[in-house]
């Protein structure tokens, strides 16, 4: 039945599992504005079950995926159990969930990716929302490094208001995880003159009450973390995603 199903349309050589790779894979690639590799396998057995959108599991491996927003993955890891989906809609290149399901999830980012990320348009506008003494606050030359003993150091110049000299801003954090879905920085210690620390922990607020999964999350998806561990110039978060719709292109273009 699949063979006959699959020999009339243009994927005939392919097996039904393949084409659910294929379309699923293209459609989370789709949600990047560039991506380096992805990777997506869906297993069913027998494959006949797909005739009834029945799927065993999802693996998803992406690397170097860059966010229309301008943040970058460095490697994204989905592994989904049990998935319900409508097989009709595979033909016109879109995934559709006939129930919720729910995704373990291993996202790695690297100094570099976070480097980049605190110096987009998109991060800078809402560091930029804090004002210090009801002053704006300008940052240039962000830079983020993981040191030796897992800690986060953050330095940046900080313009205030008109001011012509910058605030050197450098600070070191541990990074915690509040009630599966808020990322905090905890044990912080800021260095410099005394405005520089009194700006570091006003920023330190600031940051941490933006860090709320649910506010970044595409639509129709929830985050959530249960351990965030740095390793080897990489921060790595483990938890899992539960994923009510499949979103698109279209809403991550508007995060």
């Amino acid at each position: 039945m699949v063979s006959a199903l699959f020999g009339s349309t243009p994927f005939q050589n392919q097996g039904g599992d393949a084409l659910v790779s294929q379309v699923a894979g293209k459609a989370i690639a789709a949600l990047f504005k560039r991506s380096e590799k992805v990777e997506a396998n869906v297993r069913a057995e027998p494959v006949a079950k797909l005739l009834q959108g029945s799927i065993d599991g999802f693996d998803f491996i992406g690397q170097g995926m860059l966010m229309y927003n301008g943040l970058r993955i460095e490697n994204m890891e989905l592994y989904l159990q049990a998935v319900a989906i409508d097989f009709g809609a595979i033909f016109s290149g879109n995934i559709k969930l006939r129930q919720p399901t729910s995704a373990r999830m291993r996202v790695v980012l690297t100094e570099n990716d976070l480097t980049t990320s605190f110096n987009t348009p998109f991060v800078v506008e809402k560091l930029q929302r804090l004002q210090y003494n009801g002053e704006s606050l300008h940052f240039q030359k962000t830079e983020v490094n993981l040191t030796s003993d897992k800690a986060l150091r953050v330095s940046s110049q900080v313009k205030i208001g008109d001011a012509d000299e910058p605030v050197h801003l450098d600070f070191t954090a541990q990074v915690d995880v509040e009630e599966r879905r808020k990322v905090q920085f905890v044990n912080v210690k800021c260095e410099g003159s005394d405005r520089a620390v009194d700006l570091g922990n006003a920023l330190i607020e600031h940051i941490n009450s933006l860090l709320d999964l649910d506010k970044f999350a595409l639509e129709g998806t929830q985050l959530r973390v249960d351990r965030i561990r740095i390793q080897s110039k990489a921060i790595v978060f483990y938890g899992s995603a539960n994923i009510y719709q499949f979103p698109s292109r279209q809403l991550q273009k508007k995060s």
